[in-house]
């Protein structure tokens, strides 16, 4: 009786034929396929995952020669999480097409503790952070009760839904920009998303998978031609340069490591919800416990890596999430590609800024689309449970925490920074109300009293 291939026995029969097509997890596409499909993976969270270390970098005051070092270990600690992320290392890593980069959700509650109590003490709650949601992964067979489809589908249009704004503030040239909403901004984010859309729509095989980078090239070298990109950055960067482990040091307070450890623990459900819509959205069924817990632990163990390589927490990156949704393509090894291409980037910094060079407004166009996709993803996760009052009552109550809250902040404006900042990201008030709401609302229906 034939039996269902697993991951580890497409890695194990290097004489057989590889599976050629990209909608597969286990495929091993032709390289002329398979690299435009992982370069655009690139593309789609490159500038996300270095303007992490930028923002708390420029928030501490760091040197230049710090804040290129961290630059340059964003981008490799991102390639060595998502290589181990898509191809396994034993137990850990989902075996699924995720990217991973440098998380947002923790920005807020890290730089007052860079400014505060210093970068090295930063490093040391990250550090800490990645050690907690190890321990997640590694007991999620126990705890998967607190992340049920309608909290999980939930979270996932809450990731979306929180992204929208960010895309359209990409589109408009990025946060702070001088001209920002300019008409050339908007005319390239159009441009990108006219592209996208029309080759995903009316393209077929290849051309159809490949539509995010289509709309990015386009619109990459129509900014080109119009002067609106900037090479200095590529021409002052070195050609070669390897990551230096605790570079700028790491140091253990417990006022930092609390709340850290506290966000790290709720951005879980973050990760559960990508792998879910990474499966729904891609391959069109739910994930196994084994990809959810090494999903989970890798996530935990790569934010380890990063604080010793003197870069911030890792998770799988929404956008990419959206790629998977949008163009169908789950080969794990197009991701793992773009994995490689990182772990380059991280050691050429020529190459990074080249990458880093193409003008927010050019990948505002891309990410709206993908931020877009994943809140349907999220829908698409949701279809499948019962729309009782108990199940709408989570949908609803997570939800205003999510959009509602952070939108109010007089509403926690006497609260300390670090309860700020938690509230702040959305994420965190939305995904705690969706778990406890789950757990003591009664599960069974109670029948209406007939009035008389």
């Amino acid at each position: 009786m034939p039996t269902e291939s697993t991951s580890s026995d497409a890695m194990a029969t290097p004489n057989d034929n590889p599976i050629r097509s990209t909608h597969d997890v286990n495929a091993r596409p032709p390289l002329g396929r398979a690299i435009p499909l992982g370069l655009q993976h690139v593309l789609a969270m490159f500038v996300s995952n270095v303007t992490v270390p930028i923002i708390i970098a420029g928030a501490a005051e760091l040197s230049a020669a710090q804040t290129t070092l961290m630059i340059q270990a964003a981008m490799f600690v991102a390639g060595v999480a998502t290589l181990v992320q898509s191809l396994g290392l034993g137990p850990i890593g989902a075996r699924l097409p995720i990217v991973m980069g440098t998380s947002f959700g923790f920005v807020p509650v890290l730089i007052p503790i860079a400014v505060g109590m210093g970068v090295p003490a930063a490093l040391g709650a990250a550090l800490c952070g990645g050690v907690a949601m190890a321990l997640v992964g590694l007991f999620l067979p126990w705890l998967r009760f607190l992340f049920p489809p309608v909290v999980t589908g939930t979270f996932v249009i809450m990731i979306g839904t929180l992204l929208m704004p960010v895309g359209f503030a990409y589109a408009g040239g990025g946060f702070g920009a001088d001209d920002f909403g300019s008409l050339h901004h908007l005319l390239l984010a159009a441009l990108v998303l006219v592209v996208t859309v029309g080759m995903h729509q009316f393209g077929r095989g290849i051309w159809s998978e490949i539509s995010p980078l289509a709309g990015l090239v386009s619109g990459f070298i129509a900014a080109v031609a119009f002067g609106y990109v900037d090479f200095s950055d590529v021409a002052q960067a070195d050609w070669f340069s390897l990551p230096t482990p605790f570079a700028i040091g790491v140091e253990f307070h417990l006022a930092a490591i609390v709340p850290v450890v506290l966000l790290a623990v709720v951005t879980c459900a973050e990760s559960i919800g990508d792998i879910v819509g990474t499966t729904v959205g891609g391959a069109n069924r739910e994930p196994t416990q084994k990809e959810l817990s090494g999903g989970v632990m890798a996530d935990g163990l790569a934010s380890v890596f990063a604080a010793i390589f003197n870069a911030y927490p890792q998770i799988s990156f929404s956008q990419n999430v959206g790629i998977v949704a949008l163009t169908g393509v789950v080969s794990r090894f197009v991701v793992a590609i773009g994995g490689g291409f990182l772990v380059i980037a991280g050691l050429l910094p020529k190459l990074g800024g080249l990458v880093s060079s193409i003008p927010n407004s050019v990948l505002g166009g891309a990410v709206l689309i993908m931020f877009g996709m994943i809140a349907s993803a999220g829908i698409k996760m949701l279809s499948g449970i019962d729309f009782n009052k108990r199940n709408m009552l989570i949908i609803a109550m997570s939800l205003a925490a999510a959009i509602g809250l952070p939108a109010q902040e007089g509403l926690y404006a006497n609260l300390s920074e670090n309860v700020q900042g938690i509230i702040e990201s959305g994420l965190i008030p939305g995904a705690l109300t969706a778990i406890v709401l789950n757990l003591i609302l009664p599960r069974s229906e109670q029948p209406m009293r007939d009035d008389v």
